[in-house]
């Protein structure tokens, strides 16, 4: 059984014949204890605190059966890792950063909300689950003060919070772009006409920060955590 916060994506499961229905990651309508394994793949980072993906990681142990397992998969800070670069950074092309670039247009974006930057309480609260901060002295800054740095696509991460650009499909597919694609449904059209690239949140995970996440619940025990290809991942047991 399958859940999306996309009600787009989960109707695309329906016509396949998947199970699948929309809901929000910290509040899944199925019952404690009644699954004997859930994956979490590319979710968690989009939250934008550390309360927020603590929360989503306890829901995800809270519909784990004792003796269930669950696997997460977060994107890592740490793009080359053991001198090996991930897949994502291999499929760089230097005429398409350009275009990227170009298409962003700027280095910084305003907040529209609460979503904090590298150095607001956010990333403060994640030091403090690492019990090794990189970056001491972190402040709390007022949200109209507060910037993101817009990612370049297919280069390493400068900062653990930021904004990815993505773009709609058929834009892409003028520019020739290998980068992240959506379309809208019917009667958004005003909504694609506004713009063509818009930016996602992400939080990318310093390596132990995931798994000391998970060790701050008493309810699972970490069984393995490791690396793969740009990611951070961790496979839980409920105890």
């Amino acid at each position: 059984v399958g859940c999306d916060r996309s009600k787009n994506l989960v109707d695309i499961c329906g016509e396949k014949n998947f199970q699948a229905f929309v809901c929000d990651a910290l509040s899944v309508p199925i019952c404690s204890g009644s699954c004997d394994a859930c994956i979490s793949i590319a979710v968690i980072h989009h939250f934008s605190t550390a309360e927020r993906r603590l929360a989503a990681i306890r829901e995800l142990a809270r519909l784990l059966r004792p003796g269930g397992t669950a696997l997460i998969y977060v994107w890592a800070m740490e793009q080359e890792y053991k001198n090996q670069k991930s897949k994502y950074l291999k499929e760089k092309s230097g005429s398409k950063d350009k275009e990227e670039e170009i298409n962003t247009g700027t280095n910084q974006r305003p907040l529209s909300d609460q979503v904090p930057d590298n150095r607001s309480q956010d990333s403060a609260c994640s030091d403090r689950l690492l019990n090794d901060t990189k970056d001491k002295g972190c402040d709390a800054k007022s949200v109209a003060d507060s910037r993101l740095p817009v990612h370049t696509n297919r280069t390493s991460f400068h900062s653990q919070d930021l904004l990815v650009p993505w773009h709609l499909k058929g834009d892409t597919e003028k520019k020739g772009e290998s980068v992240s694609t959506a379309s809208f449904p019917a009667g958004f059209k005003e909504l694609q006409d506004l713009s063509s690239v818009f930016h996602r949140y992400y939080h990318v995970f310093c390596e132990g920060e995931l798994e000391a996440a998970c060790r701050s619940l008493d309810c699972v025990k970490v069984q393995k955590s490791y690396y793969d290809q740009g990611n951070w991942c961790v496979v839980l047991e409920k105890l």
